[in-house]
């Protein structure tokens, strides 16, 4: 029997930092980092096994965690860097065979933004309202002076949102059959030309700044990067890891006297960089008040006046959310005001208008997104019989989920590891009655689980895959995708760009189910997609009703309803290691990888993943990384730090972490094995791409599995842990969770006290307000 600590609340943090709008230097996609602290005692469980040796270190007294920084996004900025720069002229019908997934992906995503600009100024003619700006931003803008000034409520310069678009195309009738994956090598970035890059280093060196930030400034900035820099100093700000003070000692020695802090060059990139730094952290929005706060805290002394620039010269879009519209107005009240009085109800409180601020990337990406998703629930097709297939059903969720999608054009299924069966059964069913099904995972993991649910490997992609025409069926002649159903696996993983290019790609009568488990950490990108469609209800839902067996699924389920309980483990499927220190942490956690699991469970120790918080402090991953490779595949590094056998986890696209091996290097680059696929990742993408892959932070472990999961909560990782953090940590291990512990009553107080970090979107009420009579309510 073991046990878990169940007492209530000790002191915790939540697992993103706090401050959305000036996250630290390193802060990354969502991922916290080990905030410092001292070290707890060994948790008081009721009962501790170990299958490890009782031997104990001595703590490391003078062992100090690193200073909070998140690798994640320092990855993804750095791949976003060069991937940026990319050509991306893309035939959708037939996927150039030379370019990589992340390439299509990104010009999958280029292209879908030029189609939502394009359509978006069909629908409205330009209204002036400012120096630089038109259409709903305009609107806005007008909205918040005047609301600001107390000449008109809010709501009476909004328009209702626009109405779904009609359908654009069919549903493509001719199958074909499912592509074989094809090996890809990662992307290299678009050379930048020598006569840019030498330019960029002279304006750099005049400005005191690094020359190495020349290549990255023109991959952000483009081949003009150097007379941006000149005549925009502040433009700086758009090359990753750049921070403000440090633009402005750039623009100061390159303006001198003639730049201050309300200079309005300077705000209109911080609010850019604020609104950028916000993204990070999952927000595809935020409160103006929160912004302007920001400005204030960099010595801007008009925030208000900043931010309604910055909005004039396009740098971030308004919007409304809440208010209500105005009531209209009856004879009686008019006569009554002409009287001289009120309305009557003139001094009745009205819902509070919020004014967001957003980068017009993400508001394309949400609107294109909720007028996708309402075109398939109003264009879905109900001729086919599904009644039988439903009745063949292996579970009464899986014939639920069966009948629901026969009558829906968009499906939101929810539930735990053993729910997989259900979207697995869906997808046979559809196959059954001649429907070109797929299922698409977030990882090669979940593919290959979702192949061996199916029992056909051809009906399972990864997301990225079927985007790039990688895996799948393809695309028809009028560049969607060639299926009638698509099911979405691991669904909370879907960042709003990512599902925006998704939906864009399903033909007019296609079904799509969105299926997940709703407890797991969000994205790494901006938005929560699977989490704005449960909570609009703008689609039917089915709630799966099927357990996730063992010790394991016991201790998971109870975590996801905020509840730490015992659960027996005769099988020691679950064990608690108490320590003392990080040192200790660490000597305990490779004893676990190395010797303790794979002679009590034969799971060898490549087949065991360590998940930890952050990527900094004593007890992270950089620091776990080292002990391991030193234990288990020492070597000198000759491969830029690496060496042949060692696991890694490879970035080759903004929020995608790719586990892997590596098998060689050559002139070439850096040689992979990514679960089965070959890669490839040019010399220059190491350093930025690639890194130690023996300990992942729980965002990166999100939507995969192993046979064995070692869980490390030091104490200085207290701060980091809430409820999401654990369910997600301890549902990654199959067999086996172990669990070092050092946090004392953190644990129990994050699993009852801190729920996930609310992110600021606006995919919800777009949803809402979206015409679709076929939705449930």
């Amino acid at each position: 029997m073991t046990a878990l600590p169940g007492e209530t609340p000790g002191t915790g943090g939540t697992d993103t930092p706090q401050d959305a709008v000036s996250p630290p230097d390193e802060a990354g996609a969502q991922e916290p980092a080990a905030d410092a602290g001292p070290a707890s005692d060994g948790a008081g469980a009721a009962e501790v096994v170990d299958p490890a040796s009782t031997e104990a270190t001595e703590p490391d007294a003078g062992a100090e965690a690193e200073a909070a920084s998140t690798e994640g996004a320092t990855e993804a900025e750095a791949a976003s860097a060069g991937a940026d720069t990319e050509a991306a002229s893309t035939d959708a019908a037939s996927p150039a065979p030379e370019l990589s997934e992340a390439q299509a992906e990104l010009a999958a995503q280029r292209e879908l933004r030029e189609r939502i600009e394009q359509r978006k100024a069909a629908k409205a003619a330009p209204i002036a309202a400012g120096a630089g700006l038109s259409g709903t931003a305009a609107d806005l803008l007008a909205a918040v002076r005047a609301v600001e000034s107390g000449e008109k409520t809010g709501s009476a310069f909004f328009a209702s949102p626009a109405p779904a678009q009609t359908p654009r195309r069919p549903a493509p009738a001719a199958a074909q059959s499912p592509r074989t994956p094809v090996p890809q090598a990662a992307p290299a970035p678009q050379s930048a030309s020598p006569e840019a890059l030498d330019a960029v280093r002279a304006v750099l060196v005049e400005g005191g700044a690094p020359e190495a930030l020349a290549r990255p400034a023109v991959g952000a900035l483009g081949e003009q990067a150097a007379e941006l820099l000149r005549t925009d100093p502040w433009q700086l700000l758009a090359v990753p890891g750049v921070r403000p003070e440090q633009a402005d000692g750039f623009a100061q020695a390159l303006l001198g006297a003639d730049c201050g802090p309300d200079d309005g060059r300077r705000t209109a990139a911080l609010v850019g960089w604020v609104l950028e730094r916000a993204a990070l952290q999952g927000h595809t929005a935020l409160d103006s008040g929160a912004v302007r706060a920001a400005l204030a805290g960099r010595a801007v002394s008009d925030p208000d006046a900043a931010v309604l620039e910055a909005v004039e010269e396009g740098v971030a879009l308004l919007f409304q959310e809440g208010g209500d519209e105005e009531p209209e107005e009856t004879e009686a009240d008019a006569a009554e005001r002409d009287e001289g009085g009120l309305a009557p109800d003139a001094d009745a409180p009205g819902e509070p208008v919020r004014i967001l601020l957003g980068l017009d990337r993400y508001a394309l990406a949400e609107e294109s997104l909720a007028d996708g998703m309402a075109r398939l629930v109003n264009t879905c097709e109900k001729a086919v019989d599904w009644a039988e297939a439903a009745a063949a059903a292996p579970s009464p969720s899986a014939a639920e989920l069966i009948r629901t999608t026969a009558a829906a054009g968009l499906v939101a299924h929810s539930g735990g590891e053993a729910a997989r069966a259900e979207p697995a059964a869906l997808i046979t069913a559809a196959r059954g009655l001649g429907l070109r099904a797929f299922g698409a995972a977030h990882s090669e993991d979940g593919r290959r689980r979702l192949s061996a649910a199916t029992g056909d490997p051809d009906t399972a992609v990864t997301l990225a895959g079927l985007l790039s025409g990688a895996q799948g069926p393809g695309r028809d002649e009028d560049g969607a995708l060639a299926l009638d159903l698509l099911v979405v696996l691991d669904a909370p993983q879907l960042d709003v760009e990512g599902a925006a290019v998704l939906v864009e790609a399903l033909a007019d009568g296609a079904r799509l189910v969105l299926s997940g488990d709703p407890g797991v950490l969000g994205s790494a990108g901006a938005g929560r997609v699977f989490a704005d469609v449960l909570a609009a209800r703008t689609c039917p839902q089915v709630v799966s009703r099927t357990p996730d067996p063992g010790p394991i699924g016991e201790l998971v389920s109870g975590i996801g309803i905020g509840e730490l309980n015992q659960v027996d483990a005769p099988g020691k499927e679950v064990v608690i290691v108490p320590v003392r220190d990080a040192g200790e942490a660490v000597h305990r956690t490779v004893q676990l990888v190395a010797d303790s699991v794979p002679r009590a469970f034969s799971i060898p120790a490549d087949e065991t993943q360590v998940i930890t918080v952050g990527h900094g402090g004593a007890a992270g991953t950089r620091v776990l990384n080292e002990a391991l490779k030193q234990r288990l595949n020492p070597g000198p590094g000759r491969f830029g730090g690496f060496d042949p056998g060692d696991r890694v986890v490879h970035v080759p696209a903004p929020g995608r972490a790719v586990p892997g091996v590596v098998r060689s290097a050559d002139a070439e680059g850096l040689h992979l094995d990514c679960g089965g696929v070959p890669v490839v990742v040019p010399q220059e993408r190491v350093e930025s791409s690639v890194r130690h892959g023996w300990a992942l932070s729980a965002h990166q472990a999100a939507g995969m599995r192993w046979p064995a999961a070692v869980v490390v909560l030091p104490g200085d990782a207290a701060q980091g842990l809430s409820r999401p953090w654990v369910y997600t940590a301890f549902g990654r291990g199959e067999r086996h969770l172990s669990v070092v512990h050092g946090v004392d009553q953190a644990l129990p107080h994050a699993v009852a006290e801190v729920p996930a970090q609310e992110r600021t979107t606006r995919l919800r009420p777009l949803l809402e307000a979206l015409p679709t009579p076929d939705a449930a309510s």
